[in-house]
């Protein structure tokens, strides 16, 4: 069984191109990741994106260990 979380992907699908970075939070175990790296990415694909213009990043997985350090992962147009 499937829980479809429709609101959700319609709030992300309506502010997707909105240049702000999307938090999506709650309890644990309650579907966002699923939300994002299943619903949404499946999402995207129907809406023509590639598979490798598709960037997932599970912070869970102990080779990502590195980006849970904001110092370390921050971006600027000077840095990068």
């Amino acid at each position: 069984m499937e829980i479809k979380r429709d609101i959700h992907l319609r709030k992300l699908i309506g502010s997707k191109h909105n240049g702000m970075i999307k938090v999506v939070t709650g309890m644990r175990r309650c579907g966002k990741s699923y939300l994002l790296f299943n619903i949404f990415c499946q999402h995207l694909k129907e809406e023509g994106i590639e598979d490798d213009h598709i960037i997932k990043v599970d912070l869970e997985n102990r080779r990502n260990k590195a980006l849970r350090d904001p110092d370390a992962s921050y971006l600027t147009k000077y840095n990068m």
